[in-house]
């Protein structure tokens, strides 16, 4: 499945409160999910002397999921494509790497 599918079929399923403006409820969403993610990599470090089991593994593959769905029904409210966002970034990291400006700071170096 690509980005384009991914987004079509997340927004078949995209059951919320609709506000103003359309994002909002997704950006909270996708916040809470980032959260989420984080605190099961925080108990890897504390907690698994940073070993991944199998059982963990599956758990930060399906937060990656949520954060995925968030994310994909941020680009439908602000009617992008996630196809193209991801085509865009990666053009963008090769011409860093192209022009050893990886590291640093900005959005535009």
């Amino acid at each position: 499945m690509d980005f384009n599918e991914y987004q079509k079929r997340a927004k078949e399923t995209a059951i919320y409160p609709k506000m103003n403006p359309s994002w909002t409820f997704p950006a909270i969403g996708l916040s809470g999910e980032t959260g989420e993610l984080m605190e099961k990599l925080k108990k890897i470090i504390r907690d698994s002397d940073l070993k991944v089991t199998d059982e963990k593994l599956d758990s930060i593959k399906k937060e990656l999921g949520d954060i995925l769905w968030y994310l994909s029904a941020i680009t439908t409210e602000l009617n992008l494509s996630l196809d193209e966002i991801a085509n865009d970034n990666i053009a963008k990291i090769n011409s860093r790497k192209q022009r050893a400006v990886i590291k640093g700071e900005g959005d535009y170096r």
